[in-house]
């Protein structure tokens, strides 16, 4: 059952979309100059506490994991040569099947990451065709691979695989990956982070479920959003007085937006015990004030 495609990034999508997308490349040819609504920066510490109060699904990491993966997520900077020395936001996601998880983190120049908050995904499983294992690597989110919104339209299966209409499609553009059928080897696949059905697959969210896109919350989708938080490019080019469509006009952009994705494999045999496995108990955690940083 294929809630997303993977084969061509328009396939599927409605007309408004497409010319979305072409609306983007105008905007960056000085097609459109309206701006932003005004609005202060956020700092980590109010993001932090914003990510507590309008998540759900959110995983608490102990501190000395919190500590880890800010680790990798710094290595992984580091080795793709990109990024590291400058202070940013970043998005961190760990595919192994034991895990399931996407922390966010605000990454000082010279200083220890911060985490803001941690939530549950789902990556790519083996299935039918088209299905793939969700890329490893850091990926830069650019107006060059323009992203959407759903219309909330539903498949032959009664499936939004986009999630609620509006909700944002973060395209990280064509990225070779593993193939999960038939004889394997590797291909091309359009790697996206995307809300997911809320009625039927959100649920889900804390295994493998996916063709190889990453599948978020519709709150975490929203946070990411609203604050920018993976918006340099965007926010460079409307800086400039080209707005691409895709922004939200009530956008609360953060101080110190990111442009990049990082996709490990923690490798871990065994569930800790902070990413609980999805069931039929699983309960969204109540809202409540962050703790201190």
């Amino acid at each position: 059952m294929g809630a997303e495609r993977n084969s061509r990034p328009d396939r599927g999508q409605p007309a408004w979309c497409r010319i979305g997308r072409a609306l983007v490349f105008a905007a960056l040819a000085g097609g459109v100059s309206t701006p932003l609504a005004a609005f202060g920066s956020v700092d980590p510490a109010s993001l932090r506490q914003a990510f507590a109060r309008q998540v759900d699904r959110r995983l608490e990491p102990p501190p000395e994991e919190a500590q880890r993966y800010g680790g990798l997520a710094l290595e992984a900077l580091r080795q793709a040569g990109t990024g590291a020395g400058q202070s940013q936001y970043v998005v961190l996601v760990d595919r192994s099947a034991s895990v399931q998880a996407i922390f966010i983190y605000w990454m000082p120049a010279g200083a220890s990451p911060v985490l803001i908050g941690a939530s549950a995904v789902s990556t790519g499983r083996p299935g039918g065709f088209d299905y793939f294992e969700t890329p490893l690597g850091v990926f830069e989110h650019s107006v060059a691979n323009p992203d959407f919104r759903a219309e909330g339209s539903r498949n032959a299966f009664g499936i939004r695989g986009y999630g609620d209409k509006g909700m944002r499609v973060f395209d990280l553009g064509w990225q070779q990956a593993q193939r999960l059928w038939g004889r394997g080897g590797t291909s091309t696949m359009r790697l996206q982070m995307h809300a997911t059905d809320p009625d039927r697959l959100e649920k889900r969210l804390g295994s493998v479920q996916s063709k190889g896109c990453i599948r978020i919350p519709a709150s975490l989708n929203r946070f990411l959003d609203r604050f920018g938080v993976l918006d340099a490019d965007y926010l460079e080019a409307s800086a400039e007085g080209a707005v691409p469509w895709v922004l939200p006009p009530d956008q609360k952009p953060v101080e110190g937006a990111g442009r990049y994705l990082i996709v490990i494999d923690s490798g871990r045999s065994e569930r800790p015990a902070w990413s609980p496995r999805p069931g039929p108990k699983a309960a969204s955690p109540k809202a409540r004030p962050a703790p201190p940083a």
